[in-house]
């Protein structure tokens, strides 16, 4: 069982990203997905979660500029990222968790940079 993370890259400031998180191996309709982040020298935290019904929440500093979605049939989140900041550079990870398991995978980086 596994999660992996896609889509990650250099981007301008006020540019656009859309990272993918395939599940592969668990019950991705009945698991609750988040995306953290983690920057240099910065505890890792979490940007967005999305329950197994479709149920979103964000961090306040990443409301309004990004979106998480799921897609059941295909086993994958999304993240959209808009409006980036440069403070939005980090490596994100795609979280999975249910009754009795827990995955992670291993991040994509995300860079912000003129």
């Amino acid at each position: 069982a596994q999660v992996a993370e896609s889509g990650g890259g250099l981007v301008q400031p006020g540019g656009s990203l859309r990272l993918s998180c395939v599940a592969s191996g668990f019950p991705f309709n009945n698991s609750t997905m988040n995306w953290h982040r983690q920057a240099p020298g910065m505890e890792r935290e979490l940007v967005a979660t999305i329950s197994k019904v479709g149920s979103a929440d964000y961090a306040d500093s990443v409301k309004g500029r990004l979106t998480i979605s799921r897609d059941n049939a295909k086993n994958t989140v999304y993240l959209q990222m808009n409006s980036l900041k440069y403070e939005d550079t980090a490596v994100y990870y795609c979280h999975a968790f249910g009754w009795g398991y827990e995955y992670w995978g291993q991040g994509t980086q995300v860079t912000v940079s003129s």
